[in-house]
Order: C-alpha cells, then sequence, then structure tokens
C-alpha cells in the first residue's frame, strides 16, 4: 500500500473524527443547558439541527472511509442506508469493519432523523422525540467513538 496515500486517508480521518468530536461537544453543551422546566421550540430545532448535522458529518465520514477502500456505493434510492450498511462489514483482505452492528442500529436511528428533520419544515420536530434521541446518542458516544479508534488502530496495526 503507497504510505502517501494511507497518511492522507488517515489524515481524512482524523480531521472528519474531530468534526464529529466537535459536534457531539456541542450537543453536550445543549444538553447541559436544557430547563427541565420549559423547553422552547428554539431549543428543540436547535438540537435537532445539531443532531441533523452529527449524522451528516458520520456520512462524510463513511464516504472517506468507502472511497479509500474502494468499496464505494451507487447514488440510488438506498444510497444513505447502503452507505451506513457498508461500514458494518468487515471486507477480507480490503479493511475491517468500521462499526459494529449496535452501533449501525444507533447511527441508522439517527439517519433516518436526519430524513425527517429534512423534510419536516412545514410540520415542526416532536419535542419528546428529539430530547430522546439527543440522549440517546449522548449516551453512545463512547462506544461510537471507541469503535472508529480501534478502526484506525487496525489499518495501522495491519501494516506493520
Amino acid at each position: 500500500m503507497d504510505e502517501r496515500k494511507l497518511a492522507l486517508f488517515l489524515a481524512d480521518f482524523d480531521h472528519q473524527i474531530f468534526q464529529v468530536e466537535k459536534i457531539y461537544g456541542l450537543l453536550e453543551d445543549r444538553a447541559n443547558s436544557l430547563n427541565s422546566d420549559h423547553i422552547s421550540s428554539e431549543t428543540v430545532d436547535s438540537i435537532g439541527y445539531w443532531l441533523h448535522n452529527l449524522f451528516s458529518a458520520f456520512e462524510d465520514l463513511f464516504k472517506i472511509v468507502a472511497a479509500f477502500w474502494e468499496n464505494s456505493v451507487g447514488k440510488d434510492g438506498n444510497y444513505h442506508k447502503s452507505l451506513i450498511s457498508r461500514m458494518v462489514l468487515n471486507i477480507e483482505g480490503v479493511r475491517p469493519a468500521l462499526i459494529s452492528e449496535k452501533t449501525f442500529s444507533h447511527l441508522d436511528e439517527l439517519r433516518g432523523f436526519r430524513h425527517v428533520f429534512r423534510h419536516a419544515y412545514s410540520y415542526g420536530l416532536d419535542d419528546e422525540r428529539v430530547l430522546y434521541l439527543l440522549r440517546k446518542i449522548l449516551k453512545e458516544k463512547a462506544l461510537v467513538l471507541k469503535e472508529h479508534q480501534s478502526f484506525r488502530e487496525k489499518i495501522i496495526g495491519a501494516l506493520k
């Protein structure tokens, strides 16, 4: 494997993980500032926006992985689901799985929310659903980030 190309992949990968962690930080800030007595629609909209952005950041990471390891997916109607599904696969002789089935389920729920967020402009967001997803996303943060770090370590370990 070309070491320069791998170095570029790892730099892109690390940069995108940094973006993901930054968004998690913003979501943690929103969660910490919630007042259970009254949560405004503006706060819910803001949380929804950052949940949307979190999945978009993960999807950008998945695109980086798929493009580098030459296992890209087509742009059909199921593109978003196909891309995340591909990240669960351990592709023998190519790359290890990026995420587990558990993380897939977690991120797929976030993918579904992003779809609703993008198309709910005339309906508004369900406050309870947004807050539930916020709590769930933050609860699973450590697992998700650990899996991404493990993937990185496996890639580097395979080269030694």
